[in-house]
């Protein structure tokens, strides 16, 4: 594993855009603490996100990698690019010469989205701890280590999205096509649900069935956090909506992505493998 990773890493370590779009990354990531000057109104309301509690331990570990998640496409240009650029190059079948089996390829891919989506993961931690113990109102250790399973759910979004990401780099060989063809995938999961929820089923059958969608059962690693903010809370009792208690997310929805990430390796060695070089 050591060997097929730092051939990866050698790789974007060498290509310019990538460098440019991971620095991009941490430092926009950086500015989270950023978040903590807005202001803004609703109705009657005014809503000052730093006095919502926001940085607040445990709740910080929800708010930050969804946070975080908005910018994951700097990283999937670099992963689609990392596939991509191996067949405008013609560096696949070179690689292929030098010694690597077609697994290996296909498994040196998969360690370097493993090892982005740790990185990411443990910044974000980082990010996190220095902001709590900053700004929290709660520091005891009990608190502070509680809810932290957001930063494996953050973990392994990332690992899925990437995945999904690189299986289309291998299937259409072309970044453009590859990232727009993502794009396509969310749309057309969109489409089913509202086929399902609105034809076929009532909403929450259609909501079960969507769970298992590939890039839904992704998606719903990590559900919103704003509505458990007491701002959102109040304003939903105006409006009469109750948007209920956060019970956290269902080990199954783990499970479901585990599945889909060993779906798309397999499928992409697959196609790797039938495909003439």
């Amino acid at each position: 594993m050591k060997r097929l990773l730092s051939i990866e890493l050698y790789k974007v370590k060498h290509h310019k855009l990538s460098k440019i779009l991971f620095i991009s990354y941490f430092v926009l990531l950086s500015s989270i603490a950023l978040i903590a000057a807005i202001k803004f109104k609703v109705g009657n309301i005014e809503i000052h996100l730093a006095e919502q509690g926001i940085f607040n331990f445990p709740y910080i570990w929800h708010f930050n990698t969804w946070v975080a998640d908005f910018l994951t496409f700097f990283l999937a240009i670099i992963v689609v690019s990392m596939v991509t650029n191996e067949y405008s190059f013609r560096t696949v079948k070179q690689n292929l010469i030098d010694g690597l089996s077609k697994r290996e390829f296909v498994m040196s891919k998969f360690y370097f989205l493993a090892a982005l989506s740790l990185i990411a993961t443990l910044f974000v931690f980082v990010i996190s701890m220095i902001l709590g113990l900053s700004y929290s109102d709660y520091t005891s250790p009990g608190i502070i280590f509680s809810d932290m399973y957001f930063l494996p759910a953050f973990f392994l979004k990332l690992l899925g999205i990437f995945s999904l990401i690189m299986f289309f780099g291998f299937l259409f060989k072309r970044s453009a096509y590859s990232l727009g063809f993502f794009l396509v995938w969310m749309i057309i999961e969109g489409i089913f649900y509202a086929i399902l929820r609105w034809k076929l089923f009532n909403e929450k059958i259609a909501g079960t069935i969507s769970s298992f969608f590939p890039y839904n059962s992704i998606k719903s690693l990590l559900p919103e956090p704003i509505s458990r903010l007491s701002a959102a809370k109040t304003l939903g009792k105006q409006i009469g909506e109750d948007f209920g208690k956060f019970s956290g997310i269902p080990i199954e929805n783990f499970l479901i992505v585990i599945i889909w990430i060993a779906i798309f390796v397999a499928f992409s060695y697959k196609i790797l493998k039938k495909r003439d070089l």
